[in-house]
């Protein structure tokens, strides 16, 4: 029951961001992505700073902002040029290959073995997706792929890694969230003031939209998506990404006025059952403690020959860093 609870919160993550392109268009000032990217990051992290009051310290100092980069500063920027340049949908599309991506990562760098199943389940996941927001359009544009696929890959990579650093001892997740968000804020602010120029004039809605996108859609979507990859395999969490678009499709057509085809509805049906196929695998490992020492003087554990430990039921090896059974 808790590993249940645990996806449905983390699943809530990728379900608010799916809102985001419906209170974008709706509320706030056109044709300012990294403006909005900006708003989305930067506030959100100060005000998780300032609940939490934990500043990094030594070397999670450069890994907060290499997380920060990865999974905001460059995530955002990278996206949003991707769905400038590409036709309706595509960016999304790529997008959903996430899982493949984190499949990958996490072979190199957490020595999990790729399975067929997952590889098999990402790419009906990502033709899920394909079927729901691809819509036929001209030619498309090298850069804009190229956005698309590395912001793909940059969101893969923090969670990966995320997940290989975990957190310093006696820090939370929502202090981790709020380093990650404000060094990515700060990465932001820069290139948005250089391509963008001065800040919008805000109207009313404008800012109660970057209130919601702030609040709810940043600061809490993300604290759960770190509490869940935390909790969760970095798999495991990547496949509740299909959740956004699919979430997008469903605002649009319940407060938008947007239709829905049935082939679109097939292709919900098979992200959907994609993204719960993606939840079966073995849940997260918890960190590798230390072997405790006995202090000096004590009597030793007996150490078990291999034959002995074979033979041993419950297979129990007390001289390694874990006990396996």
């Amino acid at each position: 029951m808790n590993r249940t609870a645990t996806i449905l919160l983390t699943a809530l993550a990728p379900a608010s961001w799916g809102t985001t392109y419906a209170v974008t268009t709706e509320f706030l000032p056109p044709d300012r992505p990294l403006f909005t990217a900006l708003l989305r990051a930067l506030p959100a992290g100060l005000l998780l700073l300032g609940i939490t009051r934990v500043l990094p310290k030594g070397i999670w100092w450069g890994r907060a902002a290499v997380l920060g980069a990865l999974n905001i500063g460059a995530f955002f920027p990278l996206l949003f040029l991707s769905a400038y340049r590409l036709p309706g949908g595509m960016a999304a599309v790529v997008g959903s290959a996430g899982p493949l991506f984190v499949v990958g990562l996490s072979a190199l760098l957490l020595g999990q073995r790729p399975t067929a199943r997952s590889v098999v389940t990402g790419i009906v996941a990502a033709s899920g997706v394909s079927l729901v927001v691809l819509k036929a359009a001209g030619a498309l544009d090298a850069l804009g792929v190229a956005a698309a696929v590395a912001s793909t890959a940059s969101m893969s990579a923090g969670t990966v890694l995320t997940k290989r650093w975990g957190r310093p001892d006696g820090v939370g997740p929502l202090a981790l969230t709020g380093w990650q968000l404000t060094a990515g804020g700060l990465l932001i602010a820069p290139l948005a003031l250089l391509v963008e120029g001065a800040p919008p004039a805000l109207d009313g809605p404008a800012i109660g939209g970057y209130l919601y996108l702030a609040l709810a859609n940043t600061a809490v979507g993300y604290w759960l998506w770190f509490r869940g990859i935390g909790r969760l395999t970095a798999t495991q969490v990547t496949f509740l990404g299909p959740l956004s678009p699919l979430t997008a499709a469903l605002v649009g057509w319940a407060a938008l006025g947007q239709s829905l085809t049935p082939l679109q509805l097939a292709g919900m049906a098979l992200a959907f059952g994609a993204t719960v196929a993606g939840q079966l695998g073995r849940p997260g490992q918890p960190p590798v403690q230390a072997p405790v020492q006995a202090p000096a003087g004590a009597a030793q554990p007996r150490t078990f020959s291999f034959r002995e430990r074979n033979a041993r039921k419950d297979s129990m090896d007390v001289t390694g860093p874990a006990l396996r059974r």
